[in-house]
């Protein structure tokens, strides 16, 4: 996510900067805080103005992957953006999270930032310099701690833009889904144990973590203690194993900082913007916050959805995919992202106030494109944005599209009397992930829009490199090419029946949009839109586990991820089913060993019926034209 300041940063004459005030919270620990304010000739200015604060675990004084524009593709350090929000009226607060960079304190991934987030303005909110409101913001960590916060509803908080984060539920989007682990977590883990405080200083422990492998380790899955890439970080292996092992949605998921949804209705109700994108993991999260927060407060409550990666807002592209000229956040819905902050604070923070920038919800719909390939080598897909009043917007229906035996998606549900295809899923060799709604996967997994097909450069491909819907393991249903466009904006469901020779599986879905041969994709293009997956034991709820009876048939419903994307005439729309989808998620071993200790994999014949009684649909919101 971050990297360590390498530039130097010479503050401006009209800011100054107090760097590592040590600022106390509750039980006596001290977190570093650098604060920048208004100054003339580099002394500062004796007035009160609101602040914003950034509290983030990737370095007070680091460089994020995202904060650049859409004119200068180098990213811009948190300093330099600070000063660009002094300029603009407001003193500015930077924290290290506990346990990370200057900060005291031993670091817990999400599960101290609501009461430090809270100790932190309470500070601020005492000091001279401060008018007594506070804005919160931040990207990914930087916006699950605003949420953290949120839920105690602090004195002092007074507006937010939670950009990419903010777990409404991390057990249900961001850390496990459908049951399923999420592995990012595991890739993050590793990645900033090796950036801790602690590694930084005992040059034993980072020699032993650099020198890890961590494909192989991917490909020596379940870890346990000591047996893993961060035997030597344990306090981030703990967390980690904790997170993998808990499958049951009860109190450890419903703790402050993974779970806003269970304090909608102590939440701070302040101005909020929730902003995330279709191949961001927290889309989900951003919809459900706006959702849970806008029925319940008086402030006014955004949604903001892009077609990026995560915090990538101001590219035209997502993975092997670009989405057009409209498409970076730049010039879309501001000049720049740092200018549709300052436009956001100033309506709420200032006095007299500025315009309300934003509508209810601004969302990009993918689709339209030429699909030729660019310039730069990637498949024209095209794009633009809508303004909404509500999510989804008005105009859209759940519509039925059934799964038919021979492979066809149909509007009509099939008559015959018994119809299955099944398929077999073998956990030593899982389909390999390829793109999707992922962060921090590197260096085993990419996010974004690619077309579908195996390669060298995808882990877990091996030759001879195929199409993924050629593999034995994937089932493919699809329309006939489309005599009209059709335009999908909302969230994906999947109703299955289906059976198993095992006493668990997993059952995941792949919405697809199939692009027909041109010259420069001889064979098509099946770009990835939508992802979702149910680990069959938690069917019944996912706070109790229920073993299958082996050949018995289930109805299962698959929540997949949400997006919006026109259908062109003469595209296909596309439903593959697996059983995995590595290393995106951790893999079934199909034996129904507890959570994270599978040791004993089976292979798994698993059926899809789609029959009159049993009649398997792809639900979808279409808009209306």
């Amino acid at each position: 996510m971050s990297a360590h300041q390498e530039r130097p940063f010479i503050t401006p004459p009209d800011v100054h900067v107090t760097r590592d005030v040590m600022v106390t919270m509750r039980d006596g620990v001290r977190l570093a805080t650098d604060i920048y304010r208004p100054a003339v000739n580099g002394k500062p200015v004796e007035v009160a103005c609101p602040v914003l604060l950034e509290r983030t675990p990737y370095d007070k004084t680091g460089v994020n992957h995202g904060d650049r524009t859409r004119q200068n593709p180098t990213p811009r350090s948190k300093p330099e953006l600070a000063v660009d929000f002094v300029r603009g009226g407001y003193v500015v607060a930077l924290q290290d999270c506990r346990g990370r960079y200057g900060s005291e304190g031993v670091f817990e991934k999400y599960l101290n930032e609501g009461r430090d987030g809270v100790d932190t303005i309470d500070w601020l909110i005492h000091r001279p310099w401060c008018d007594g409101k506070v804005g919160t913001l931040g990207l990914s960590y930087g916006a699950h701690v605003q949420s953290a916060l949120a839920c105690l509803d602090p004195p002092g908080l007074a507006a937010m833009f939670l950009d990419s984060g903010g777990f409404s539920s991390a057990y249900h989007s961001g850390i496990r889904q459908g049951g399923a682990f999420e592995l990012k977590q595991a890739t993050w883990a590793y990645k900033h144990a090796l950036l801790s405080p602690a590694t930084q200083a005992d040059p034993a422990r980072k020699a032993a973590l650099e020198a890890q492998d961590l494909e192989a380790w991917f490909k020596a899955m379940p870890w346990s203690e000591g047996r893993s890439p961060l035997a030597e970080a344990p306090e981030y292996e703990a967390y980690l194993l904790d997170q993998w092992r808990n499958g049951l949605f009860g109190p450890y998921w419903k703790q402050n900082g993974i779970y806003a949804r269970g304090a909608y209705e102590a939440y701070s109700d302040v101005p909020a913007v929730h902003m995330s994108s279709w191949f961001d993991p927290y889309s989900v999260t951003a919809i459900e916050n706006f959702l849970g927060l806008s029925t319940r407060k008086h402030s006014p409550v955004k949604l903001i959805l892009g077609p990026w990666t995560h915090g990538q807002r101001s590219v035209t592209y997502a993975g092997d995919v670009d989405f057009g000229s409209a498409a970076p956040l730049d010039g879309a819905l501001a000049e720049d992202y740092v200018a549709l902050r300052l436009a956001w604070f100033d309506a709420w923070l200032k006095t007299p106030s500025g315009p309300d920038p934003l509508p209810p919800v601004k969302l990009f719909v993918m689709g339209g494109g030429s699909g030729r390939k660019t310039a730069e080598g990637r498949l024209d897909h095209g794009g633009v944005w809508m303004d909404a009043a509500a999510w989804p917007p008005s105009g859209v229906a759940i519509t039925d599209w059934f799964l038919q035996v021979d492979g066809a998606i149909t509007r009509q549900a099939s008559s015959a009397e018994l119809a299955f295809r099944e398929y077999a899923h073998d956990p030593r060799h899982p389909v390999p992930t390829i793109g999707g709604a992922i962060a921090s996967g590197a260096p085993v997994m990419e996010a974004g829009a690619f077309d579908q097909r195996e390669g060298p450069s995808v882990f877990g491909c091996e030759p001879p490199y195929r199409a993924l819907g050629e593999r034995d393991d994937v089932l493919v249903f699809q329309t006939p090419p489309l005599e009209h466009d059709v335009v999908v904006v909302g969230s994906i469901t999947v109703n299955l029946h289906i059976s198993s020779d095992c006493v668990d599986t997993d059952f995941m879905v792949k919405l697809i949009d199939v692009h027909p041969p041109t010259e420069d994709y001889p064979d098509g293009y099946a770009m990835n839109l939508s992802h979702g997956v149910l680990r069959a034991r938690y069917r019944e709820g996912f706070d109790q586990e229920t073993r299958l009876e082996p050949g018995q048939v289930y109805a299962l419903t698959i929540d997949a991820f949400p997006t919006a994307n026109r259908f062109v005439k003469g595209h296909r729309i596309r439903l593959d089913i697996s059983s995995s989808n590595f290393p995106h998620f951790d893999v079934n071993p199909n034996s129904g060993e507890p959570e994270g200790y599978g040791r004993s994999p089976r292979v798994a014949t698993n059926r899809i019926y789609m029959d009159a009684a049993h009649p398997s649909r792809l639900l979808l919101p279409i808009l209306a034209p």
